[in-house]
């Protein structure tokens, strides 16, 4: 039996691990933080990735848990209404149609709970250095006992731990494009119902949304500067930042500041997508934000990592024969049938930043569908 290592417990991770247990493997996931991680933004769910999750039998699990939104409105610095949106929403595009928006750790618990009977976790740990001996891995965790995986799959995020121990510097691969955001779980001080309101300053985004059924909300800043680096980790940095830049902008920000420091889950990064000539080497590969991440921006990180996560476990198994596993044929292959597709979906990203030139509805679902899914 194949003994695989997964970094990383949120969407990509989860999936791929699900269907690495699905096709025989033996599967350990590591997450640094002590548990689920909490938050984060409504993400939507769209085309082939809805049968990926129609695959697992959590389609209609995630639909039960969809935001259910009506609509948005802009509002002035003074809450006054200037424009109104039954039709779509800065979070999730179409309200009517076949896609899915569900908070991020909604769906991440939907597949933490279809993964945890099949697959060992170990949580508050990380990978402190992994070494390629050819025929294994050798993985040197920071608290848990060193010990050997066939292989190894970073689905760390962004700022992959794995990446950089394996492929290099994060710089070599990131590309910047200038957008900050924060998110984290407030109040529904707004009474809001199934709706969104935002604000747009000179310089500065406030948005808020109702979430679980208008028993709270999520609040949303954000930013443009191209020249600003915060390292990702310094929580107290990216507080002071967004204090120095919300304060003076208008419409609730002094109280969502307010909030922002007692919130559970608080979040801060840059838009960023990750671009790599290979997603693998040796026995290592990447799956989802680790190696191709298109941004929150596209709309579509949340599907890609489904996608990509399920593309590879299945051509993993499909490169193995008499239990022995051509890991380097699965990941050539995992490649070749998904960086087309991950090509056309970070490319999406220019209709969402200021000055980008829009794309239309048409080209977005075109792009969404462009991939046939197997059966493996």
């Amino acid at each position: 039996m194949t003994d695989v290592l997964v970094s990383g417990a949120s969407v990509a991770g989860l999936t791929a691990a699900y269907w690495l247990s699905h096709h025989g493997y033996s599967v350990t996931v590591v997450e640094r933080h002590p548990g689920i991680r909490p938050g984060g933004q409504a993400i939507d769910v769209r085309g082939p990735a809805l049968v990926v999750l129609e695959r697992m039998w959590l389609r209609a699990a995630a639909d039960h848990l969809r935001t259910r939104m009506r609509g948005s409105s802009v509002v002035d610095g003074e809450g006054n209404e200037l424009s109104q949106d039954t039709e779509s929403t800065p979070t999730g595009g179409l309200i009517a149609g076949p896609d899915i928006e569900l908070l991020r750790d909604d769906l991440v618990e939907l597949l933490y709970q279809a993964t945890q009977l099949k697959v060992n976790f170990i949580f508050g740990d990380s990978i402190v250095a992994l070494h390629d001996e050819g025929s294994s891995v050798g993985v040197t965790f920071e608290r848990a006992a060193a010990r050997n995986f066939d292989l190894v799959i970073g689905a760390d995020g962004l700022h992959s731990n794995v990446r950089r121990l394996v492929f290099g510097p994060e710089e070599q691969f990131i590309e910047r494009l200038g957008t900050h955001a924060a998110i984290f779980t407030v109040p529904n001080f707004l009474d809001l119902d199934y709706w969104q309101t935002w604000h747009y300053g000179d310089s500065t985004m406030a948005g808020v949304y109702s979430a679980r059924n208008n028993t709270e909300a999520r609040a949303m800043l954000g930013f443009m500067d191209p020249d600003l680096h915060i390292d990702y980790r310094d929580t107290e940095a990216q507080f002071a930042e967004l204090e120095r830049r919300m304060a003076g902008d208008g419409w609730v920000r002094p109280q969502l500041l307010q909030y922002m420091r007692s919130a559970p889950d608080f979040y801060f990064d840059e838009m960023a997508q990750i671009k790599m000539e290979r997603w693998w080497q040796g026995r290592v590969v990447l799956v989802g934000d680790a190696g191709y991440c298109c941004s929150p921006l596209s709309g579509q990180g949340t599907s890609v990592a489904l996608l990509g996560a399920y593309i590879l476990a299945g051509e993993l198994a499909a490169a193995t024969q008499d239990g022995e596993v051509d890991h380097r044929l699965g990941f050539i292959n995992y490649q070749q049938a998904f960086q087309d597709y991950v090509n056309r979906n970070q490319w999406l990203v220019v209709d969402n930043i200021p000055g980008g030139a829009p794309i239309p509805q048409e080209v977005f679902e075109r792009i969404v569908q462009s991939i046939t899914i197997k059966d493996y």
